[in-house]
């Protein structure tokens, strides 16, 4: 079969050539549509409960992640020449077409008691300084009013903040890059002329900044890794034709990937933006294998179009299948419930294949029309220090055997010893380096503020006008309270809040009045807080209004207490809400209120801890979907043993250097295994194919054909195993430690890899030969073509 599709190859070059560039430029074409992708949902499947509450809470109270916050830390906040031109740029965000509200010292409001028309009126603090310029009296009174402590400034630490709600609809465009610029622009100018630092934080300006860093980190990494195996290639093969090959092969595959995504309507994430230099690495190999093969059969008989068809003949079986084990690697990843995982297994899945096929009908189609290779380019498979490495190996296989297993069962013993010290934790930003202006200005906020995290509590009291009567009122204060005394979360804020700010203007502004109203004078407040029609928007029955429409639903029957947190952890995070459920239950009893924790940090490290275990079975599954190849491929339970062994080796030593450095396990680093896997029964293949086609070459004497399959395959196996550590390498590079984490790991493990398939695999093949030789017949797929047949299917 392999004879006739080389055969057609050839004879049908042209029209192949012509094809691959159609699609290439279709798919080039579709590339140019793809966007990025600032949904931290889609880690989370849509049947997940606390994925359905998330929604719910959505289509009730609105978005809860669309508050980035501005802090400043300094004493002289209150100083007129400070203050207006804080004022300034307070202005200035406001008029910003998307940016809804700015909720700031200039922007806060006081209430004051009108008793002639029975009202409150909302004043802005800052109009006082409008007036008379004098920030003395503004200072005064906004520090007598404790609605906004904790919310907009410390009063101990002398920090402030200012929260900007941007757009819902703005934040899901493209259009939020420009917009988040723009504000950090005016908010550094302004720090510029006040010699002071700007602290930027909340969900759309971490999300927009992170997604910056994968745009441009994909762009380097692209580029990176091809400067680098193109280097590589060209140490290698001394052939400019064989580097400009392979970077068309490449560069093909990274086009059709891109094109891909926008095709499927797939969006660029953390996970997806990994996939093109992916492509890089993975396809190089392709290249190596079939060139290789193709010099050697040339060296032999010095005849180029029988070389190319022997290439496709021998190679095509091999790179099928260690394609096809990529692919699975990756590919399992489909089968999970998770949006992002599904996107990044189906897009690597497919386009590992059809690197596969660019590769099968690009070269031999290319080389046809290129001159035959000349000497130098076939020099390398006379290097001397190779051949002498794989002289040092075959006598350690032949000769040391015994320590080959001794080793492989000690660092099996230590790897498991430091499997058993891995933790599993995961925080929102914990893939940024610690000095990254985003993570210290989070902990700034977290600091002087408890975090910018959004944690919501929803409380659903199951009957009409519920949340309204002075009972609940007074059990929701209380919550507050004892939320307010932990140290992770920052202050608690709902629709009571504003009641005991009008109860406290109902009281000529006391703050010791700050409460929720008694069974004495609510009575007396109540008419207050009612908006009355054709009243003005800048009153305080006014606000009252909005700040009922914003923590209640439309029938008063469920209301939200919405808290900022710090970013604790998936460790930590379960932790703090079971020490905070038992109080919430003892208010509000289950059996008359329905109570539900939701949020986007919840959102989000619920999904990372999915994607965890979606890991976890997508690994083994590739185990299983992988070695079924193997069975298919080689009919043999002992070869499937050796597999087996080989790779989990590397795996498990990964794993336990894990665990000896305190890694954690986390989405992108348990991604590894999967990765790994789905690459190193690569070199499994390539050595037991060349094996068993040796070894009728050979009569069965399984030494013979050990000592010929190690310097057959060895010299591509090294080259390949090289050029994907560097490739993976390159992400070592990476601003996020997840990134840096895989790359690094994977390296460590495909280096291991190289190791046991070139020594503990041909040790226990020839351990193994004790029990009987595999049945003959599963190598009838590998038999000899002979040469008349090579040139019969050509056309004259």
């Amino acid at each position: 079969m392999w004879h006739c599709i080389a055969a057609f190859i050839i004879n049908f070059r042209i029209f192949l050539l012509i094809l691959l560039l159609g699609i290439t430029v279709f798919m080039g074409f579709q590339a140019t549509k793809v966007r990025l992708s600032y949904d931290s949902t889609g880690a989370i499947p849509t049947d997940n409960p606390k994925y359905q509450e998330y929604q719910e809470f959505k289509k009730q109270f609105g978005q809860d992640g669309t508050m980035m916050v501005v802090g400043v830390q300094t004493a002289h906040f209150f100083e007129p020449a400070f203050f207006n031109a804080y004022n300034q740029l307070v202005l200035q965000l406001q008029k910003s077409y998307a940016i809804d509200n700015v909720f700031s010292i200039p922007t806060a409001i006081n209430l004051v008691k009108d008793t002639v028309n029975n009202r409150l009126k909302a004043e802005k603090i800052s109009a006082a300084v409008a007036a008379n310029g004098n920030t003395d009296s503004l200072s005064t009174i906004f520090l007598n009013l404790p609605f906004y402590k904790g919310l907009l400034y410390n009063a101990e630490t002398k920090a402030y903040l200012m929260a900007l709600y941007i757009n819902k609809d703005k934040l899901a465009t493209k259009e939020r890059k420009r917009i988040i610029k723009d504000v950090v622009n005016l908010c550094e100018s302004f720090g510029k002329s006040q010699s002071i630092e700007m602290h930027y934080s909340g969900l759309p300006y971490i999300r927009t900044q992170v997604g910056n860093k994968i745009e441009a980190e994909m762009k380097f990494f692209l580029m990176l890794s091809l400067i680098l195996t193109a280097i590589i290639l060209l140490l290698f093969f001394r052939s400019a034709s064989a580097v400009f090959a392979s970077m068309i092969v490449v560069a093909v595959g990274v086009v059709w990937s891109v094109g891909t995504m926008t095709l499927l309507n797939y969006q660029i994430t953390l996970l997806t933006a990994l996939i093109p230099p992916l492509i890089v690495v993975i396809g190089i190999p392709n290249c190596v294998y079939f060139l290789n093969k193709y010099h050697s059969e040339y060296s032999k008989h010095g005849n180029k179009i029988k070389s190319l068809l022997r290439m496709v003949d021998r190679m095509g079986i091999v790179t099928l299948f260690t394609n096809l084990t990529a692919a699975i690697g990756f590919g399992v990843f489909f089968f999970t419930k998770s949006k992002i995982l599904k996107e990044f297994g189906l897009i690597a899945g497919v386009n590992i294949m059809s690197l596969f096929i660019i590769s099968l009908v690009f070269l031999p189609a290319l080389f046809s029309y290129l001159p035959a290779p000349k000497s130098r380019h076939t020099h390398y498979l006379e290097s001397r220090w190779l051949h002498k490495l794989l002289a040092t190996i075959t006598n350690w296989v032949f000769l040391q055997r015994k320590w080959i297993y001794i080793i492989s069962g000690l660092v099996a013993l230590i790897s498991l010893i430091g499997v058993a010290k891995l933790k599993t934790v995961g925080y929102v930003v914990d893939d940024l380096p610690k000095k990254d202006k985003i993570y210290t200005d989070l902990k700034f906020f977290e600091k002087h503020f408890h975090g910018v995290m959004p944690l919501e509590i929803v409380i659903d009291t199951k009957r009409k006008n519920g949340a309204v009567s002075l009972p609940m009122m007074q059990k929701i204060d209380q919550l507050g309270i004892s939320l307010a005394s932990y140290k992770e979360l920052g202050h608690p804020l709902s629709f009571v809040d504003g009641v005991k700010f009008a109860r406290q203007a109902y009281y000529d502004g006391d703050s010791s009045s700050y409460g929720v109203p008694n069974m004495m004078d609510g009575a007396f407040i109540q008419p207050y807080l009612r908006a009355k029609p054709n009243e003005s928007v800048n009153t305080g029955g006014d606000m009252f209004a909005k700040l009922l429409t914003t923590f209640m639903d439309s029938t008063k029957q469920k209301t939200r207490i919405s808290i900022n947190m710090e970013d604790i952890g998936s460790v930590k995070l379960p932790i703090l809400l079971d020490s905070i459920r038992p109080i919430t239950y003892e208010l509000f009893d289950t059996s008359k209120y329905k109570v539900t924790f939701t949020g986007s940090s919840i959102i989000f490290l619920e999904g990372g801890k999915f994607i965890i275990h979606s890991l976890r079975d997508s690994l083994i599954l590739a185990f299983i979907m992988i070695f079924g190849c193997m069975i298919a491929l080689f009919y043999s339970w002992r070869i499937l043993l050796i597999s087996f062994t080989v790779n989990i080796i590397p795996l498990l030593a990964t794993a336990g250097i894990m665990g000896w450095m305190g890694i954690p396990i986390k989405p992108s680093t348990v991604l590894v295994f999967s990765v790994a896997l789905g690459i190193t029964i690569d070199v499994t293949i390539r050595f037991l194919v060349s094996y068993k086609h040796e070894l009728d070459r050979y009569n069965d004497d399984v030494p013979k054909t050990v000592r010929h399959t190690i310097y057959d395959t060895g010299l591509s196996i090294i080259y390949t195993s090289l050029i994907l550590i560097v490739g993976f390498g390159v992400f070592a590079l990476s601003n996020f430690e997840g990134t840096k984490s895989l790359g690094l790991l994977t390296s460590f493990t495909l280096l291991l890899a190289m190791l046991t398939n070139l020594t503990l695999q041909p040790a226990m093949l020839l351990w193994l030969n004790k029990a009987g030789r595999d049945n003959a017949s599963s190598t009838k797929w590998l038999e000899d073509t002979d040469d008349e047949e090579d040139q019969s299917n050509l056309n004259p």
